[in-house]
């Protein structure tokens, strides 16, 4: 017996039933849409998808920038149990073609803005693709997301029949010219991470929800459900655009927000940031990079609102760890030495720091960082071996390090990998070393990152030139990654050396040219 289950696909459907007038999606020039207005739209969209072959299982890819289109969309693949991609808008040309092949997609839903870019991956690089749908005009008189809406029959409600190990998206975590790493996401995965995040946030309905981060990242689009579960409304802005944030923050009505740290820089840099008192403003979420004890203090004193800080592996693992408020008021009390920390399990994960034999470590000893529980991934698209080597026995281990106190508060010892986080992105050092180290002028080459008081960290390309060689400047370097690498990706320094640090293998020694690079050495 097919026992019945409530779906993500269920959340706004049960809640136009319950709360109709809520606000459900905000756009952000003001349009609201209520839940019960959304609920209709997303039903008519489903039949709209299924008239177009599109069936459970099947694969629909979106290259756009933010919008409530673009919401009401993934609810409705939800509500059908057809997967979604949601494709990173920054991507350059060949990244796309790499992860749109790997999608496997039917349909691909795309911005104007990206018709170009989307265009050249076809044939080849999209022959899966049967249809381009755009969210607005574009040159070459695409079908419009409005008109496909449009195609859909009306009617009653519709109950989603998903079960929870069904995959409903697939996450591509980098854009390189290899094999794309694309997270498995299952419905159980979506539901617990969505319901750990509701909870430790307190969200509540009628809230309003604001986050910073784009709808392809996980943070992003995992914001917007844990308001559409709750039967809260969200702020959806097309890009991170300053004063369009400062605006709905001061507004009164945003009861919640999600920030990287990059961005609350930007906000308390801002002229007009003390103008209000953010008296509707309950707490902020901030995290994927470092954050100074001078900004949170600041943060603090303007916005005197909850925080938190979250730390996980959003795409793989949701929210591993949290720092809650009562933290941040010890902290902010005399206990600063808690703001180094990255807190305590969140709701629904198991949390331990592992040696690399796999034993639990002592309080005080380093280990990886390795978490259980409904919020891990499924696996890897396609790649058995790496989901074996980061899935062990049901702990899913991602290479971070840490060490735990004697309260049980987990502090960041490092990462046992290279990978660089840039304003809460990803990087990953190999890509970058690939297209700098196709410079002509270029004999080896080691990526980088480096503490940035704005963005975390920042990428810097170390290289040892060819003989003869002129010095290879930033501007240069930027116009060879030019189209080969999304913007965030392309390295804001150049040093040059005549030879690396090396270890008894003879591999390049990052730890050491980090030190060097602190050290102004190299």
């Amino acid at each position: 017996m097919q026992l019945s289950r409530l779906c993500p696909g269920d959340w706004v459907t049960l809640n136009a039933r319950y709360f109709p007038g809520n606000d459900c999606l905000v756009a952000a020039d003001g349009r609201v849409r209520t839940f019960a207005e959304v609920d209709a739209r997303v039903t008519r969209l489903v039949r709209a998808l299924r008239a177009a072959g599109v069936g459970r299982g099947d694969r629909v890819a979106i290259m756009a920038v933010d919008s409530p289109e673009y919401v009401e969309l993934v609810l409705a693949c939800m509500k059908l149990g057809a997967t979604y991609a949601a494709l990173n808008f920054r991507l350059a040309g060949p990244e796309l073609r790499t992860v749109l092949t790997a999608s496997q997609a039917k349909l691909i839903f795309l911005s104007a803005r990206y018709e170009e870019l989307v265009e050249g991956c076809f044939p080849a690089a999209a022959a899966h693709v049967q249809e381009r749908i755009a969210f607005d005009k574009t040159e070459a008189g695409l079908t419009t997301y409005e008109d496909f809406l449009a195609s859909g029959e009306d009617g009653g409600e519709i109950e989603s029949v998903t079960t929870d190990e069904e995959i409903l998206s697939i996450s591509f975590t980098s854009g390189t010219t290899g094999v794309p790493k694309g997270v498995l996401q299952s419905q159980r995965m979506i539901k617990a991470v969505t319901q750990s995040g509701a909870l430790e946030l307190g969200v509540r309905p009628g809230d309003l929800l604001m986050s910073g981060a784009p709808l392809f990242h996980a943070g992003g689009f995992g914001h917007v459900l844990y308001g559409v579960s709750r039967a809260a409304g969200s702020v959806v802005m097309p890009q991170w655009e300053l004063e369009t944030a400062l605006h709905w923050l001061q507004s009164g009505r945003v009861t919640e927000a999600m920030l990287v740290p990059s961005m609350i820089i930007q906000l308390l840099g801002h002229p007009r940031v003390t103008d209000a008192d953010y008296a509707g403003l309950r707490s902020i979420m901030y995290g994927g990079a470092p954050m100074p004890t001078s900004v949170i203090r600041r943060m603090s004193e303007v916005f005197d609102c909850d925080l938190h800080n979250g730390f996980g592996a959003g795409t793989e693992a949701g929210g591993q760890l949290t720092l809650r408020p009562e933290d941040h008021r010890r902290a902010l009390a005399g206990e600063e030495w808690l703001l180094g920390s990255i807190g305590k399990p969140a709701f629904g994960c198991d949390v331990r720091l592992l040696d690399p034999e796999g034993n639990e470590v002592r309080d005080g000893e380093v280990g990886e960082i390795a978490s259980r529980g409904d919020t891990v991934m499924s696996g890897y698209l396609g790649q058995p071996e790496l989901t074996a080597r980061a899935v062990r026995d049901g702990w899913f281990i991602a290479g971070d390090l840490a060490w735990k106190d004697e309260e049980g508060y987990l502090h960041l010892a490092g990462r046992a990998d290279d990978m660089i986080i840039r304003g809460g992105e990803n990087v990953y050092p190999v890509e970058i070393e690939d297209v700098v180290g196709a410079h002509e002028d270029v004999e080896e080459i080691a990526v980088v990152g480096e503490p940035d008081a704005q963005w975390g960290q920042v990428v810097t390309a170390v290289v040892v030139l060819r003989d003869g060689a002129a010095p290879l400047t930033v501007e240069a370097l930027r116009e060879h990654c030019r189209g080969r690498l999304a913007s965030y990706k392309v390295p804001t320094r150049v040093v040059a050396l005549h030879e690396f640090p090396r270890n008894a293998s003879g591999k390049i020694h990052k730890q050491e040219l980090r030190r060097q690079l602190g050290e102004g050495l190299a």
